[in-house]
């Protein structure tokens, strides 16, 4: 999807992928492009003069760790809205990020670094994403909702306007937020309702 973005926009070529998860496919032909390895290919891609590196994964906390990485080899990190997205003038979307087809994003909005707003989700006036969260496809977000950092948004999930879902929390698909949810949780439901504590790692 990502990959995908990035060529309908034509601000970048794609040298290739790398990943960590799956050493067996380097080398591997994926999606018009070819894997070249993993984090250990960062200093000679630098070297061939490749300046900016996207993450196209779904893993929060990995994205924000990861940026790290990638910053500290002096990579900058590339931004992929979709053409077909809605973007308002003076929402602000931090490097990064990811939009994708069929996306709302309302004037006001702030989306910080590495989050993801994903297919069809609208997130209305003067929300906040807070670095690393990701809104899944289809969730609606009213205004003024606040998603912290690398918090998740279920598919389908809906939050009423100004409530906020805490850091590194997961929202399930279809969930209904009337009420705020804390740091660190795992929430589902109509109303949405914390079940358990998530797995947190930064």
């Amino acid at each position: 999807m990502v990959a995908d973005i990035i060529r309908l926009n034509g601000d970048y070529q794609i040298v290739g992928f790398l990943d960590d998860v799956r050493p067996g496919d380097h080398n591997a032909e994926r999606h018009g492009a070819t894997i070249l390895g993993g984090q250990e290919r960062l200093d000679s891609l630098w070297r061939e003069g490749v300046r900016h590196i996207i993450f196209g994964f779904g893993h929060c906390a990995a994205r924000l760790r990861l940026a790290e990485v990638v910053r500290g080899s002096g990579f900058s990190l590339a931004t992929a809205v979709h053409p077909k997205a809605i973007v308002a003038t003076d929402a602000s979307i931090g490097a990064g990020s990811v939009v994708a087809a069929g996306a709302v994003i309302n004037p006001g909005v702030k989306i910080g670094e590495n989050a993801i707003v994903n297919t069809s989700a609208s997130v209305d006036h003067d929300c906040s994403i807070h670095d690393g969260a990701h809104v899944g496809p289809g969730a609606r977000l009213a205004g003024r909702v606040v998603v912290g950092r690398a918090a998740r948004i279920g598919v389908g999930a809906v939050a009423i306007e100004g409530v906020r879902i805490g850091a590194h929390s997961l929202v399930g698909a279809g969930g209904v937020v009337v009420n705020d949810i804390p740091e660190g949780v795992v929430a589902y439901g109509n109303p949405a309702r914390v079940v358990r504590e998530a797995e947190v790692v930064d």
